[in-house]
């Protein structure tokens, strides 16, 4: 069988008791399975939750609510614990293992993003296992609360995909308390197993619902970041993390969980576009504009009517009609500032205030990903 790159994600109560302490009986099960699939041949990325709830217990103090401060206390104290854990485990089969953090930021800037994949191959091409964790501590929350702001990822479900779509994964395995995707809550008596999904609509969405108790994840942010990778050609597999061998016999090619059916992937900078970038600020295009994007042309300064947020070329903005609807994403040419002085010019009027070097369009079509309407 050929070498496949696997993603794998396992949430706060894949690895914890009901208390919210380190399960070592489940970790143990978990590193025992991914060292089996190394030792056949795949390549295993892990991504893993658990750092807030393993703080908490080192720490043994109550969590309180909407306490953002204490939480990113207690993921820098729980983090230490985590890993210490999974080293010692996989160090038992043979297996080294790097801890690499990220934040929002790490994925929205390109040179980042692309650094943070050269650095994922490198480990897995010397044998190391890298394991893959939000940064909790400089994740702050309040930024999303700016004008024109819209971060990425804010779980690690998402946090998944987005790394699976930038190593070229072959396969995301996710990893919950549940068996799979269900017609109804799994509680409910009549709740049916999804077996495959062949693809994500809006009335699949929006007829789900739910929220797992440690973490901060549930189904609907399990759904959407299967709708990502799946949309970027990958392969999601939804599975109950206390299966007996659940790794090793959905890689076996066995019926296990809910199996997300892959759709016609997009090309590798739209896709960084699409999701693995923040929005850093909006531009609001007139009809005119709207029009010429959607048949497939280029944004120019005439067609801007209003600049949001602050942000830099190569940065990713949104792109929003008249009617401040969403319409697609691009990555521009221009700061906000210098946006500012030109929007609404003719091409020849915006070359005289900034330069006839600076290029013609806002953002070339090259670089615009453009937001499907939800059927």
């Amino acid at each position: 069988m050929p070498s496949r790159l696997i993603v794998v994600k396992v949430g706060t109560s894949g690895i914890t008791t009901s208390e919210g302490n380190l399960n070592e009986e489940e970790m143990q099960k978990l590193t025992s399975q991914i060292a089996a699939a190394i030792k056949q041949g795949d390549e295993v990325v892990l991504v893993t939750s658990g750092a807030v709830a393993a703080g908490i217990a080192e720490l043994g103090i109550p969590s309180k609510p909407n306490d953002v401060v204490f939480q990113q206390a207690a993921a820098a104290t729980g983090q230490s614990v985590l890993m210490a854990k999974y080293r010692e485990l996989f160090k038992v089969q043979g297996l080294k293992v790097a801890q690499i953090l990220l934040t929002a930021e790490d994925l929205s800037n390109r040179a980042s993003y692309v650094h943070t994949c050269n650095v994922l191959r490198m480990l897995l091409k010397i044998g190391v296992i890298p394991i893959i964790n939000e940064n909790d501590v400089t994740s702050v929350d309040e930024l999303r609360l700016k004008e024109g702001y819209k971060v990425n990822f804010s779980d690690n479900d998402i946090l998944s995909v987005l790394v699976a779509s930038a190593i070229g994964a072959d396969m995301i395995i996710i990893l919950s308390d549940v068996d799979g995707l269900y017609t109804t809550d799994p509680q409910e008596p009549g709740a049916q197993l999804i077996k495959t999904v062949e693809a994500i609509t809006a009335e699949l969405k929006s007829s789900l619902n739910g929220k797992s108790k440690l973490g901060r994840g549930g189904i609907q942010s399990k759904i959407k970041a299967s709708e990502i990778a799946t949309s970027c050609g990958i392969p999601v597999i939804i599975a109950n993390s206390r299966r007996k061998n659940v790794l090793i016999d959905i890689l076996a090619g066995k019926d296990v969980g809910t199996f997300f059916k892959p759709q016609n992937p997009m090309p590798a900078v739209e896709r960084w576009i699409a999701y693995g970038a923040a929005v850093k600020g909006q531009i609001h295009v007139n009809e005119g504009a709207k029009k010429a994007i959607l048949e497939g042309s280029s944004l120019l300064p005439v067609g801007i009517i209003r600049v949001v947020g602050h942000f830099n070329v190569g940065d990713i903005v949104s792109i929003t009609d008249e009617n401040k609807v969403e319409f697609a994403k691009g990555n521009p040419n221009y700061t906000s500032a210098e946006l500012n002085l030109i929007k609404g010019l003719q091409i020849i009027e915006a070359q005289k205030k900034l330069g006839s070097d600076k290029p013609k369009e806002v953002i070339e079509h090259r670089n615009i990903h453009l937001i499907e309407e939800e059927k």
